[in-house]
């Protein structure tokens, strides 16, 4: 296994006895399934559905004080809770940006035998591992009790990249892009059945009407990679953007539709000097089709 300390991460703790209803009503996914051991992908909307924050969520045992932790990017952790704070009204919530003193351990390559408290499978995908939320100066220890290797957070993006898992600010803007655009929808952070939260009512006509026209998709390359944020090309129409890479492989958010007649044509993808791949075209063309329907 390998382990590595993400500095980009930080950590929000919401407590009080309605943290969890609170939070239910404000985001993508149910509280009500978030406990000690587990956690949930979601993200606080803008009304207008367009992600403001993707986060995981965890609970604190009850025997730590209980309350949620969220793991979030780092640069929107106090943000995220001053926003959080104007939502609580009347709740009896407490919000506290924590990320000075605790951080993400991310651990892949199996399953740990032992779980530190605050660790919890990554909820988006099995192959991404799990999560430890833990003061930094005690990951180097907590990596050996599981017999993971310390190594950097590069060999973590591209472990995120080869598995098609996008990352904000980087793969996507934030404010700018719908839960579907990311595929939130794929890696369990919508949940379709609960009830109401900020920026439902896009989301939900987005997943029945079949709307969603922009998606994230692994690409492959050859030689030099292109920038993150290069235009992709298709003869001289674009058809998408350039997000991260490491290794040969990188995400790219396209139009579905424009890629789909690409591939058709038989229209090279070109970001800057570079020809790309898509790593799975037949699941570019059934997204067109359910986009179609």
């Amino acid at each position: 296994m390998q382990a590595a300390l993400l500095s980009d991460r930080g950590v929000i703790k919401l407590s009080g006895e309605d943290a969890k209803a609170f939070l239910n009503g404000l985001i993508t996914t149910d509280t009500a399934q978030v406990e000690p051991g587990a956690g949930r992908f979601g993200a606080l909307l803008t009304p207008q559905g367009k992600i403001v924050a993707d986060f995981l969520i965890t609970e604190v045992p009850a025997g730590h004080g209980g309350g949620l932790l969220i793991d979030c990017p780092r640069t929107l952790a106090q943000p995220l809770a001053t926003k959080l704070g104007f939502y609580k009204l009347r709740a009896k919530v407490t919000v506290e940006n924590l990320s000075d003193s605790f951080g993400v351990l991310a651990v892949w390559g199996g399953e740990p035998s032992v779980k530190p408290d605050l660790c919890f499978a990554d909820p988006r995908a099995k192959e991404l591992g799990w999560r430890i939320l833990i003061p930094p100066e005690l990951a180097t220890k907590a990596a050996a009790l599981l017999n993971a290797t310390m190594t950097d957070e590069a060999a973590y993006e591209a472990h995120r990249i080869a598995r098609g898992v996008p990352r904000g600010g980087v793969d996507f803007s934030y404010g700018d892009a719908f839960p579907h655009e990311t595929n939130m929808d794929h890696l369990h952070g919508v949940d379709f059945n609960k009830g109401c939260y900020v920026g439902q009512e896009v989301v939900s006509r987005m997943q029945h009407r079949g709307t969603a026209r922009t998606r994230t998709v692994r690409v492959a390359f050859d030689g030099t990679a292109p920038d993150a944020g290069a235009p992709i090309l298709a003869g001289e129409k674009q058809v998408g953007t350039m997000g991260s890479s490491a290794h040969n492989t990188g995400l790219a958010t396209v139009r579905i539709d424009k890629v789909s007649d690409a591939l058709d044509a038989g229209t090279p993808l070109v970001a800057g000097t570079t020809t790309l791949r898509l790593a799975d075209p037949d699941a570019v063309r059934g997204l067109q089709k359910k986009t179609v329907a």
